[in-house]
């Protein structure tokens, strides 16, 4: 993990360091590209070019902006989307982790 977001995600409760720590390695694991992970604007980013994903932690959920996410509402419905099209995982919820494979590779992807 690169050492700025290691330090920045440190600061959160452990039970967020988890999650993201698995929402980090869904990324890796669904694409292929060569990623860089960078905090961008203060936010951990995972970049293949021009192209993104963004996890911002928050004491008790996780935002994943990702620009397919959008078209995936309708298989998101039981979790909330934020007017920026942002997916928001709460810690009681399930991480949805054959659709964000999807995503991540729709949004990732060469």
């Amino acid at each position: 993990m690169n050492e700025q977001i290691k330090a920045y995600i440190e600061k959160y409760p452990y039970e967020i360091i988890a999650m993201f720590t698995d929402l980090r390695k869904l990324i890796y694991d669904s694409v292929s590209a060569d990623l860089e992970e960078t905090l961008w604007a203060k936010l951990p980013s995972f970049n293949n070019g021009e192209k993104f994903v963004r996890l911002i932690p928050f004491k008790d959920h996780i935002n994943i902006e990702a620009t397919a996410i959008i078209n995936h509402k309708d298989e998101l419905s039981e979790y909330k989307i934020t007017p920026k099209g942002m997916l928001q995982i709460y810690l009681k919820d399930t991480i949805p982790s054959e659709i964000l494979k999807i995503i991540f590779v729709e949004t990732l992807g060469e």
